[in-house]
């Protein structure tokens, strides 16, 4: 049985330490922001220019001009604050950001990251994933453990255009969690029935337990 994409933002969320400053992606990571648990403090922010953003809004509270990087209507929690583009991506250059977490086409077992096109009839979509890759001082990934059409999207190493290299330090899948290491993915939990060998068979590299037994 798989997560949910709730279920996956909800742990991403959980991981998320008091006090961090965190950037979410566009798409999935965006639904992290609704899972932040109430008694931490975890200051959102959002490249277009938000610091302190809060839950998704309600239908009837959306304002389209509060909006966050991925055009959608955000929330903004006392004491947040608006400011220019600019100073954003000063903030994202300038290793203020803790914490990313994005959407990924690939990771590979090293830690580099796919993200920003597909290759062939794809249409690129750079955004701030590049300045966020290289800048914050986490970057983590919450994506789909395999293409629409099964094929994995966890691999040995990289097929598409890089977005980072060596920068992705967990992920998030409806399958399990894990981490880059190296040759191989540590596997830190998987979604319940999932066992390592139907998770080999979705994963394109080495999964390892953190008891090292490899899996595949």
């Amino acid at each position: 049985m798989s997560w949910s994409h709730d279920e996956i933002a909800a742990f991403a969320a959980l991981d998320i330490p008091e006090g961090a400053f965190v950037n979410l992606g566009i798409g999935q990571p965006e639904r992290v922001a609704d899972h932040i648990p109430a008694d931490r403090e975890v200051v959102l922010h959002s490249e277009n220019g938000i610091l302190g953003m809060g839950p998704q809004p309600t239908p009837e509270n959306e304002d389209m001009e509060l909006i966050n990087a991925g055009k959608k209507p955000v929330t903004l929690l006392p004491g947040g604050a608006f400011f220019h583009h600019a100073d954003s991506f000063s903030m994202i250059r300038g290793g203020h950001v803790d914490i990313c977490i994005l959407g990924a086409f690939e990771v590979a077992a090293n830690g580099d990251l796919a993200n920003w096109t597909t290759g062939g009839d794809g249409v690129p979509a750079v955004g701030g994933a590049m300045d966020l890759a290289a800048g914050a001082r986490s970057v983590r990934v919450i994506t789909t453990h395999t293409t629409r059409s099964g094929a994995p999207k966890l691999l040995r190493a990289l097929t598409l255009p890089a977005t980072g290299r060596a920068i992705v330090r967990r992920i998030y899948t409806d399958l399990a969690i894990l981490e880059p290491r190296g040759d191989a993915f540590c596997v830190i939990r998987t979604a319940p029935g999932v066992s390592m060998d139907a998770l080999a068979e979705k994963t394109g590299a080495p999964i390892v337990t953190h008891h090292q037994g490899t899996a595949s």
